[in-house]
């Protein structure tokens, strides 16, 4: 069976402690939109999974009883940075497998400000040994040593150093993922950050681990996002085809001996996980990069989108720094990738994180995006991944 996107919503993402809200006031924000938007009453919802990190236990229902009391399921999802399209991909498995005809899937993030941590409770370099990514951070400390900078822009940092050793890549060109992501942001209503910036002033950023810099960093965010999935019974039934963005194909991995074997920082942070899903989706779906047209990609930092241009097939190993330093992945290159502005920009508050992607591409593929709009786009694909670790990919078609 078929499953559908039918709505979409979220909330503007900003900076922790900016807005006085609760998480289940963005829950509310974002759900209502995309149930708004869908033309569908929360009476109708069969599921709802809802995404998050940095709440107890029992947080989904706390948050989605502000859109009804109807008794429906609520599922708890914790996935890292791939929490919100883990979500998505439940409420599609409940549509496809015949289980529900409209589902909700919901993420959201309440953080604190300041730098990502590791994992640990503290996030310190003592947690390491009982962090579920413990092995993760060995692997980097045994390459390269431990610093004293946020853990993980580190390990990032770390494979951006190996892409630069290994391939040639340049500061110049991690610094031109940061200025393509902020300039696409500048149109963006829902983007943390709006301000466009040179490679320059990218480069002349404060350094947060050599040679990531401030601007090259997606920051800690507040924020929810919505979708509404749907079965191809429900579209018809209710006259949706016009509002319709069919999930063509989605796969998610977790790490293999790959992500271990080499003792890279490039590997152990995911590469191998985005290649595997990317492939499966490709498989499935019987279509290639050739065939995209807008992609919303994990850049939780600048290196790893050069990273995940390599793993979804845009370029060969080791070439993606030439690749955006040639324009190929903004507006009028062969692909616009983040015209939201990405993790980088538009903020990242983790649970949210992939339905916002989501929302995003349905919007470009319905030709909802305004000024930001990707001409012509039929075919979008969204990339999620986690520490720890999960990679989950999303192609979505009109």
């Amino acid at each position: 069976m078929k499953a559908y996107i039918v709505g979409v919503g979220m909330t503007k993402f900003e900076k922790p402690e900016t807005r006085d809200w609760q998480y289940w006031d963005m829950v509310k924000e974002a759900g209502s939109a995309a149930l708004a938007d869908a033309g569908v009453r929360y009476e109708q919802v069969q599921q709802v999974p809802v995404g998050y990190c940095f709440q107890a236990s029992t947080a989904g229902q706390r948050a989605a009883y502000e859109l009804g009391l109807t008794g429906v399921p609520v599922y708890n999802v914790n996935n890292n940075c791939a929490t919100g399209s883990t979500a998505l991909m439940m409420a599609r498995q409940f549509v496809e497998g015949g289980i529900s005809d409209c589902v909700l899937a919901l993420g959201f993030e309440k953080m604190a400000r300041g730098a990502l941590g590791g994992g640990g409770s503290d996030g310190g370099a003592a947690d390491f040994r009982t962090s579920p990514v413990a092995r993760h951070y060995g692997i980097m400390a045994a390459a390269h040593g431990f610093e004293m900078s946020p853990p993980t822009a580190q390990i990032f940092g770390d494979a951006a150093r190996e892409h630069m050793d290994r391939y040639g890549t340049t500061e110049a060109q991690l610094a031109a993922v940061g200025a393509k992501n902020h300039r696409h942001s500048v149109n963006n209503p829902y983007a943390q950050f709006q301000d466009a910036y040179t490679v320059d002033e990218i480069l002349a950023a404060r350094t947060v681990h050599r040679p990531l810099t401030k601007l090259q960093c997606s920051p800690t965010s507040d924020g929810a996002a919505a979708a509404v999935v749907v079965s191809e019974r429900f579209v018809e039934r209710h006259g949706l085809g016009d509002r319709a963005v069919e999930i063509v194909a989605q796969a998610m991995t977790t790490d293999t001996g790959e992500s271990f074997a080499s003792g890279t920082c490039i590997d152990t942070v995911g590469r191998p996980m985005s290649r595997a899903a990317a492939q499966q989706v490709y498989d499935a779906s019987g279509l290639s990069a050739a065939d995209l047209d807008v992609i919303e990609l994990h850049d939780c930092f600048s290196i790893n989108e050069l990273l995940t241009y390599e793993a979804l097939g845009l370029c060969g190993e080791g070439e993606s720094g030439k690749l955006v330093e040639s324009g190929a992945t903004t507006y009028g290159g062969r692909w616009v990738v983040n015209p939201s502005g990405g993790l980088i920009s538009k903020g990242h508050p983790l649970g949210a994180t992939g339905i916002a992607q989501a929302a995003e591409l349905t919007w470009q593929l319905r030709g909802e995006a305004g000024p930001r709009q990707v001409p012509d786009a039929r075919v979008g694909l969204a990339h999620n991944i986690g520490l720890g670790g999960a990679a989950v990919v999303t192609l979505l078609r009109r």
